[in-house]
């Protein structure tokens, strides 16, 4: 067997304790990197997908020339960062004459490509080419809406798939409460065509309507763009059962004395010692009973004082 060497600095012990599996996972971070040769609009998509996501994403702007996520054995420099930098999910930049403007969207599953699907970027207009009023724009880190609209997202795989890996990369982390003043900007996602996706990114503004409910307004803040599905990658049925396991919570602990009735609820008992009465002090000290003795000892001494009287007279 092979001797699992235990973490010595307390810094490098915090470091693996974050990476551990957890029951209730944190959001997940996005590894945004590039190839050998990318164009002004991938590099556009890249730096405003940066900014949104940021806080959780980390971008590597190096050229990497091993890294082709869809042949075998291209993926071990990508699985290999993936692992350094703690990221579950990708994207991976890439242009050629074959496949221009190319974007890989892909997750991974520990540490080990999950699945993956390749989009094209077309009809691209970044944030900065947007005019808005910055004073009302979305706050960095806000939990975004997303909207699909379209039958293709319930009808075609291929967008199926583009909308789970769509929902992964946006929504941020998974909350169970949400303060409906911090939601402020949504993701529009409308399915075109079986194979194309137009989707926009478009801040909330809330006006005066005459009601209690405000009126909603939408406006395109930016990136937009449209995205062409050119290959994905579908993970195996037993990879997918082994991702999709949940740890089975914990049970609770057993309370003493306690269990439950369906027709009185919840029952306890109570340990009461024994009483000893014999060595309680009940009478010496309570002014109550003081003062009954002292009317019964007047009244003795008067019902006395009485009969004596009758025995004088008589």
């Amino acid at each position: 067997m092979l001797k699992v060497k235990a973490p010595v600095k307390p810094r490098i012990k915090r470091a693996l304790e974050k990476r551990a599996p957890k029951l209730i996972e944190t959001g997940k971070k996005t590894l945004i990197l590039q190839g050998t040769k990318t164009s002004s609009v991938l590099n556009s998509v890249l730096t405003d997908l940066f900014h949104l996501k940021k806080g959780n994403a980390i971008r590597y702007t190096r050229k990497n020339e091993n890294i082709r996520p869809f042949e075998s054995g291209g993926e071990t420099s990508l699985e290999f960062f993936s692992q350094k930098t703690d990221c579950s999910i990708f994207v991976y930049a890439s242009t050629s004459k074959k496949r221009p403007d190319n974007l890989v969207i892909g997750r991974t599953y520990d540490f080990h490509i999950y699945d993956l699907i390749e989009v094209g970027v077309e009809n691209l207009k970044t944030m900065s080419s947007f005019k808005y009023d910055k004073k009302a724009a979305p706050h960095v880190g806000s939990k975004p809406f997303i909207a699909f609209v379209g039958e293709g997202f319930e009808s075609v795989d291929e967008l199926k798939h583009l909308k789970e890996v769509l929902l992964d990369l946006l929504r941020g982390e998974v909350v169970e409460n949400l303060n409906l003043a911090g939601l402020d900007r949504v993701y529009v996602c409308t399915a075109t065509s079986s194979n194309r996706v137009f989707l926009t990114h478009c801040a909330i503004r809330l006006k005066k309507s005459g009601t209690v409910v405000p009126r909603i307004e939408l406006v395109e803040i930016g990136p937009s763009m449209d995205l062409v599905v050119r290959r994905n990658r579908l993970p195996s049925e037993s990879l997918r059962k082994e991702a999709m396991k949940t740890a089975i919570d914990k049970p609770k602990k057993k309370i003493k004395n306690v269990s439950a009735d369906a027709l009185h609820g919840t029952l306890g008992k109570i340990y009461i010692p024994d009483q000893k009465l014999g060595e309680m002090q009940l009478l010496n000290k309570s002014k109550g009973v003081k003062r009954e003795r002292r009317e019964a000892k007047m009244n003795r001494n008067s019902e006395h004082a009485s009969k004596k009287q009758k025995e004088d007279s008589t």
